[in-house]
């Protein structure tokens, strides 16, 4: 893989995660975060998809690497959802 895949990749992360985190409505932090989270959407979408049995509807393939956009913004959307219930700020009364 060449380096322009692998950014593209990453921007395909960031993206999926930033979206990820948008749908849950709770945010861990700047572009960084987004693309961990999208990565991390990802092998969790993948994951659930197979246990589930389904294919994926909207594969993107960069130079031999194929991308879940699908289940890495589901996959994200749920790990971010997890997070904020675990580490939402609370009130101090």
């Amino acid at each position: 893989m060449t380096l322009l895949g692998l950014i593209i990749l990453l921007v395909i992360a960031a993206v999926a995660g930033a979206l990820g985190q948008a749908i849950s409505g709770y945010s861990l932090g700047g572009c960084l975060m987004s693309v961990v989270v999208g990565f991390v959407g990802a092998f969790v979408g993948l994951w659930l998809a197979n246990q589930l049995g389904l294919s994926e509807p909207l594969p993107i393939t960069i130079q031999g690497e194929t991308s879940p956009l699908v289940w890495a913004v589901i996959g994200s959307a749920i790990c971010t959802a997890i997070f904020g219930l675990l580490f939402r700020r609370r009130r101090v009364l």
